[in-house]
């Protein structure tokens, strides 16, 4: 163990685990109610979705910037000494950017729509100001780089549940204990 992993933290914060698990759910729900709102008809039902997606796609970014003050202020357990360099560098590497994903994705929402220029709130509340020019073709190119990045976003959530589940059913070393909400 060096020195620098000996002051770390044993575990997660009771924050940054409250943290993590909300902004869990919140992401899974964006990328479950994006596939829908984009497969059903027109309609009250999808402008409902759009607008909630919206919504809650800003509450995200603001969520994931306290993320990253939490964890830069609090630190972050050290990797058990016995895990191999391939699994301390897939982890390093998944997290890496499973926190670009979080943070470009509402960025990119949010620049799709001011480019579309139509006017839109967060949760009837305040509209956000524009990031983008209003363009029409811009905003196309958003959306759709958008939905790509949706699309692999959830599948590195996947890799990284699978690399959970390796954790705590193959290889049983307490990993995601650090992570439970009742662990600490």
């Amino acid at each position: 163990m060096s020195p620098r992993d000996a002051s770390r933290p044993a575990t997660y914060s009771k924050a940054q685990k409250l943290l993590h698990w909300l902004i869990g759910v919140l992401v899974i729900c964006m990328i479950i109610a994006g596939l829908v709102m984009n497969h059903i008809g027109e309609g009250p039902l999808q402008n409902t979705l759009y607008d909630l997606h919206r919504s809650t796609g800003m509450v995200l970014l603001l969520l994931i910037v306290l993320r990253i003050v939490v964890r830069q202020q609090l630190g972050t357990p050290a990797p058990p000494p016995d895990l191999p360099a391939w699994d301390r560098i897939t982890s390093v590497a998944t997290h890496h950017l499973l926190y670009v994903f979080m943070f470009a994705m509402p960025l990119l929402g949010w620049a799709a729509m001011s480019a579309y220029g139509d006017g839109w709130t967060v949760f009837g509340l305040f509209q956000p100001p524009p990031i983008a020019p209003k363009d029409e073709a811009l905003s196309d190119i958003l959306f759709r780089i958008h939905e790509i990045a949706g699309i692999t976003f959830a599948c590195l959530i996947g890799v990284h549940v699978l690399g959970v589940l390796y954790h705590a059913i193959f290889k049983r070393d307490g990993l995601l204990g650090r992570m439970l909400p009742d662990h600490e």
